[in-house]
């Protein structure tokens, strides 16, 4: 398959893949597509040690990373060594006994006195995401992307200093011209059915929308998991796929065995988009925690990255107990499909035999 996107990046398949698993990027991208590395919950000393194990496993293909720069957010003003004790002291206590409250029903205990410390802010902000690109850029990386608004503008020139692409995700057209203005290289353009954060607008809707709106390639995003599902996108005039939660089941994924289990057994009616994780609206697998905070009991969420903050050490507590009910994490309307667990290699053929039998069959409507 070729198609601007290809030849930009010198791949054979216009698949890309975000992973936080290295392992998943490293074998999409040597089977022909693009990984690309969800930054977002590592440090920066943790990324490096990542990024050089892709570095020795990927055979020399492009990969990519993704990083959280939003172009909104609390403390956005705040110098660097006072951001987490500021943003901190701005958590309404009625939201911490909210959390403790929800936490206690459900037999959730505290964490050990020997407990790692955790992360409470991770690389929502402009602040703690450049040491990730400064990172990244280190690394023969083929393309940074931002999940969250336009990169900053001087970060797109660094970027292209480096000789990396750059991409950036859009839920609106009037997003992606945003992202344009500033030189962004690929437009990512996000159906409401995709994991994490998300707009409203979906993917049927939004792809022609953008496609007509900008003159760079775009990406479909939001509902691919699929062959056919890729061959719509393409349809609509996206360059390429942009997949997610497609990968959150694969054998070589280090998703929790919990949360894998319930991906494999959730249809599409089971996800919600909600602020309950970071304060934007992101598309969680719904239960007993998204739904709680949509209660009347709820004092309502934070804007980021003050709910994340709320919420971090409660998740961390979850995670480590049998509260199922309240494990939630991102993952998109396509869990619907994803029902068995396959190797990255199968699911990446499947997608281009899949997508070419579609494509063929349209072909057909119209031959004599």
């Amino acid at each position: 398959m070729r198609t601007r996107v290809t030849d930009m990046f010198g791949i054979e398949l216009p698949i890309f893949a975000f992973s936080h698993c290295r392992d998943v990027v490293a074998a999409v991208s040597k089977a022909g597509g693009m990984g690309v590395l969800g930054a977002l919950y590592f440090t920066p000393e943790e990324l490096e040690t990542e990024l050089t194990w892709i570095d020795d496993h990927v055979d020399g293909k492009p990969y990519g990373v993704d990083v959280v720069m939003p172009a909104s957010y609390e403390g956005a003003d705040f110098a660097a060594d006072e951001l987490v004790g500021r943003l901190q002291g701005m958590i309404p206590d009625g939201h911490r006994a909210f959390v403790e409250k929800l936490l206690a029903r459900h037999g959730v205990p505290a964490l050990s006195a020997d407990a790692d410390p955790g992360r409470v802010l991770l690389g929502w902000t402009d602040a703690t995401a450049r040491p990730q690109v400064e990172v990244a850029l280190r690394h023969p990386i083929a393309l940074l992307a931002n999940a969250l608004g336009p990169p900053p503008a001087d970060i797109v020139k660094l970027a292209h200093d480096h000789g990396v692409k750059v991409a950036a995700l859009a839920s609106t057209p009037r997003h992606a011209l945003k992202q344009v203005e500033v030189g962004v290289d690929v437009i990512v353009a996000q159906g409401t059915e995709a994991g994490g954060h998300t707009g409203e607008i979906s993917t049927m809707v939004l792809i022609p929308q953008v496609v007509d709106a900008v003159d760079v390639p775009v990406l479909a995003a939001g509902g691919i998991g699929n062959g056919r599902q890729m061959a719509a996108g393409m349809a609509l005039g996206a360059e390429g796929v942009w997949t997610g939660s497609l990968w959150l089941t694969v054998e070589e994924a280090d998703t929790p065995e919990m949360a894998k289990r319930r991906i494999l057994e959730a249809t599409s009616r089971d996800t919600v988009r909600s602020r309950s994780w970071t304060g934007k609206p992101a598309r969680l697998l719904k239960n007993e925690w998204t739904e709680a905070w949509e209660s009347e009991e709820s004092p309502g969420t934070l804007p980021m990255p003050l709910q994340f903050m709320l919420v971090s050490d409660a998740l961390r507590r979850i995670g480590r107990s049998d509260a199922a009910e309240l494990a939630t994490f991102p993952a998109g309307q396509i869990i619907g499909i994803t029902n068995q667990v396959r190797s990255t290699k199968d699911v990446m053929f499947g997608l281009v035999e899949e997508c070419g039998e579609a494509l063929e069959r349209l072909g057909r409507l119209t031959s004599d």
